[in-house]
């Protein structure tokens, strides 16, 4: 647990590039999450809103984010307020 790497300790190198993932995977929207609780896959909402699956998987891994006029066409297609699909920046 404590093998040490070029002078530090294994876990602390870890535990870096731990972070450093989290990091490059930040949350910006919720729109899984409003899926899942709505009952509603990404299929159906590729469907409803002239987008492909791949694409609409993309946004809801969060590895692309979608432009302002697709998230407001969601926000509608799921009956949320549009800031209910994005993650908030203040608690």
């Amino acid at each position: 647990m404590f093998e040490i790497i070029k002078g530090k300790p294994r876990f602390i190198l870890e535990t870096a590039i731990y972070c450093l993932l989290l990091m490059a995977e930040e949350r910006i929207n919720r729109i899984k999450e409003i899926l899942v609780i709505q009952g509603k896959t990404q299929k159906w909402l590729s469907e409803k809103i002239g987008k492909t699956p791949t694409t609409i998987a993309a946004l809801c891994n969060n590895k692309s984010q979608p432009h302002l006029k697709d998230l407001k066409r969601i926000a509608a297609v799921l009956d949320v307020d549009i800031r209910e699909l994005l993650v908030p920046t203040k608690p």
